[in-house]
């Protein structure tokens, strides 16, 4: 069986990018790898949210480069999905970093950004894996080729890896420009001949967001060395038991 990743957290029992979603995951030695996705408040502070607006996984409204942490911090992140998850809050990337450190679980940290919309990105989120000493633990990964580059300036330690919905011609190109060394797609352009080269060139595949059962049992069977994305980790360890 392949790798497990927890896609945004546990996303499948708790709200996504929260700390619920994060502890769930982190408690469960049957998840390898955990995957948020982080911005920037108005006030530079790396924080865990998905979407550039507020409006879906919380119970305010706007985009979130427009309020400080303070502000951020007075909203729901867990409601929209259960009551029970009314207290969570927009997490500081600073707060998943101080959880898993006493942890071995891999963390996918992906950079979102579009253009300049945070031309600082990278250097918070560099500067805070260093601060925790985490650069073996953690890979920073995104759209976003140029981000990507900037990591390797800031810290050629750090992994990188470029998320693709494609398969791009010059795709070896831009990992080679990167220095990218994951390559994580989403799962109906991966076949099994392309994975098993890329491994062998050895680059590492995370496949996104496989929830059906069939599916990751059929891309598990690749190879085991794949990092198999999900918003359900329990019905990809049910196949492994």
């Amino acid at each position: 069986m392949s790798y497990c990743m927890a896609h945004r957290g546990w996303s499948g029992r708790a709200p996504e990018n929260t700390m619920a979603a994060i502890k769930l995951a982190l408690a469960e030695p049957g998840i390898q790898a955990i995957e948020v996705d982080v911005q920037l408040s108005k006030d530079g502070i790396p924080v865990l949210i998905h979407d550039f607006t507020l409006d879906r996984t919380t119970n305010g409204s706007g985009l979130v480069k427009d309020h400080t942490f303070e502000q951020l911090r007075e909203w729901s992140a867990g409601s929209w999905f259960a009551e029970e998850f009314s207290n969570e809050q927009i997490p500081a990337l600073e707060e998943l970093f101080q959880a898993a450190s006493q942890h071995t679980c891999r963390l996918n940290v992906e950079l979102k950004t579009a253009g300049n919309l945070y031309p600082l990105l990278a250097e918070k989120v560099v500067e805070l894996v260093e601060a925790h000493e985490l650069a073996s633990q953690v890979c920073l990964t995104s759209f976003d080729h140029e981000i990507i580059k900037r990591v390797k300036e800031l810290q050629p330690s750090i992994k990188t890896g470029l998320i693709i919905t494609g398969r791009p011609v010059l795709l070896r190109e831009q990992l080679a420009k990167t220095g990218a060394t994951i390559l994580s797609m989403a799962y109906p352009y991966l076949t099994k001949d392309f994975v098993q080269m890329m491994l062998e060139e050895g680059f590492e595949i995370f496949a996104w967001t496989i929830d059906d059962e069939n599916e990751i049992e059929r891309i598990s069977e690749w190879h085991p060395n794949i990092y198999i994305c999900t918003n359900h980790p329990d019905r990809m360890l049910s196949l492994a038991r």
